[in-house]
């Protein structure tokens, strides 16, 4: 059991519907979005958010002061991009990586890919202006503390940034939007502002994240999904 489960929350919270119908964008006061087919108000303070029409169990609860805005949207019909992080040649190599991460930290092996896939692209040597490096880009003074002594090395920097980003969690108790906000700017911008800083590149992150860690959960449903009718037809 994974002890990151708050993310399974914060995967409703950010998902879009399965099905196409006429939705309502929710913006909250953190930043985040999510699209809702129904609201519904269970007390004064508090509404529940349909994110599906077929499936009644699909939804959330939130405080109405949680709310900032609310619009019309088209109608959303989701597609699901292929899931993939780095070239399909060193794939099998990053996958065992980040399992064997993920594993050790008890972190969703997805959450993982989808931090890799924002910090570098999957560019195991990539740098950025402020001198990150490597597939999680690690600044040279964290890298140091995590014990990682080749930043461009893919099994250390992955085994630093997934350290880091534990460390992190368990600093916010499980708190993603915070943990990923630190990750990006820094635990004390997070810590002085109490919640994401308002800077427009860690808002940017934090939402690119989570929805790239939902695009690939949304993936693997499909996949099984898909699976199983393959499974019926074959028993048929």
């Amino acid at each position: 059991m994974l002890r990151f489960r708050p993310v399974l929350l914060f995967l409703l919270l950010a998902v879009p519907s399965l099905s196409a119908a006429a939705m309502e964008r929710i913006t909250l006061t953190t930043g985040f979005e999510l699209d809702c087919v129904r609201r519904e108000a269970i007390s004064e303070s508090r509404v529940r958010l349909y994110l599906s029409e077929s499936d009644r169990e699909a939804y959330v609860e939130i405080d109405n002061a949680k709310i900032q805005s609310i619009v019309a949207v088209d109608d959303v019909s989701p597609t699901v991009a292929p899931v993939s992080v780095i070239p399909a040649a060193d794939a099998p190599t990053m996958s065992d990586m980040l399992s064997t991460a993920g594993a050790r930290h008890h972190i969703d092996v997805d959450l993982l890919a989808s931090v890799v896939q924002a910090e570098s692209a999957g560019r195991s040597h990539a740098v950025s202006r402020t001198g990150a490096r490597g597939l999680m880009q690690l600044m040279p003074g964290t890298a140091t503390e995590l014990g990682v002594h080749d930043a461009f090395e893919p099994q250390q920097n992955i085994g630093g940034g997934t350290t880091y980003l534990d460390q992190l969690l368990i600093r916010y108790h499980d708190d993603l939007p915070r943990a990923l906000a630190a990750y990006n700017a820094g635990p004390g911008a997070v810590d002085r502002y109490h919640g994401v800083p308002p800077y427009r590149e860690t808002r940017a992150y934090v939402a690119r994240v989570i929805r790239e860690f939902n695009r690939r959960k949304l993936a693997r449903m499909q996949a099984l999904v898909q699976e199983k009718k393959l499974d019926l037809r074959a028993t048929r």
